[in-house]
């Protein structure tokens, strides 16, 4: 109820559907041993994630959420925050074999920067590797979006002094795991580095397109 409101009150267009509506905790078993739970403190750690896990494990997926991923014609993933955001909902039980099974085009969207306390020194390929260890599927999305478009110095500096870089697009890898990567000047900046949401929808329905009129 509480994501229907929010949807309403802020004029989204479309629905929001969470993949589930029960109360779970996120956990992450980091590079040196440690588990620590819940999404701030993983995302603040500092130390490399291996891998996150929801408690219970055993969460039951939201009905609507699986019939839309079902009815869905472009199922995207990303951009957005790796360990505490994009796989915790491929963790839901339910949720990755309804995308894998679906007929929709899937587009993996990469992020333009990566992320201190959760991806630093992070490559493309490498989300990407994350995604299929958390998910058993090694091509759960099997199109990557990635952008092809340089950033200002100011921007990166800025970036930089927080210890974030630039996302590196490493195709060899890539096409070595069986991807179909399209790139596109996607990024808008202001004060902050973002995806421009014209050209995203743009480079999205491109692939739609292309795949459907096969």
């Amino acid at each position: 109820h509480a994501v229907r409101l929010s949807t309403q009150v802020l004029a989204v267009e479309g629905r929001i559907l969470p993949s589930t509506t029960e109360n779970i905790t996120l956990r992450a078993v980091l590079a040196d041993g440690q588990e620590i739970s819940g999404e701030t403190r993983i995302s603040k750690c500092g130390v490399p994630i291996e891998r996150v896990t929801l408690d219970p494990a055993s969460c039951r997926p939201l009905s609507e959420t699986l019939e839309a991923i079902a009815d869905a014609d472009v199922i995207t993933l990303g951009p957005g925050s790796l360990f505490t955001s994009l796989i915790p909902n491929l963790l839901v039980p339910g949720v990755a074999e309804a995308i894998e099974q679906a007929a929709a085009v899937k587009v993996y969207i990469g992020n333009l920067m990566t992320q201190p306390g959760e991806t630093m020194g992070f490559s493309a390929s490498q989300h990407l590797e994350a995604i299929a260890r958390h998910t058993d599927r090694p091509a759960l999305f099997p199109h990557v979006l990635l952008n092809s478009q340089p950033f200002s110095d100011r921007l990166l500096k800025r970036y930089q002094e927080e210890g974030a870089c630039p996302v590196e697009n490493d195709f060899a890898v890539l096409k070595k795991m069986g991807l179909a990567i399209h790139e596109k000047e996607l990024a808008h900046e202001g004060e902050k580095l973002r995806h421009d949401s014209t050209r995203l929808a743009e480079a999205v329905l491109e692939i739609f397109d292309k795949e459907t009129a096969r």
